[in-house]
């Protein structure tokens, strides 16, 4: 287990407050995620409505194997 320092805990406090801000501003769910490989001091966001993967087909409306409709419940 990793040793939390003075760097490492303002990080934390970094998060913390980020979500914190969020929650504030009405968001409901997240999904946070660290990224290694991403350059340090950025942030990537990704926004969608409902509750599909982001993404994914259903996500973008391009399904194309359903032929259902609203129509037909």
């Amino acid at each position: 287990m990793k040793k939390i320092t003075e760097e490492t805990a303002g990080d934390i406090d970094d998060i913390i407050n980020m979500i914190d801000g969020k929650m504030n501003d009405g968001v409901g769910r997240l999904k946070v995620f660290i990224d290694d490989s991403q350059s340090a001091g950025t942030v990537k966001e990704q926004y969608h409505h409902g509750r599909c993967d982001v993404g994914s087909p259903w996500a973008k409306g391009t399904v194309s194997n359903c032929d259902a409709t609203d129509g037909d419940r």
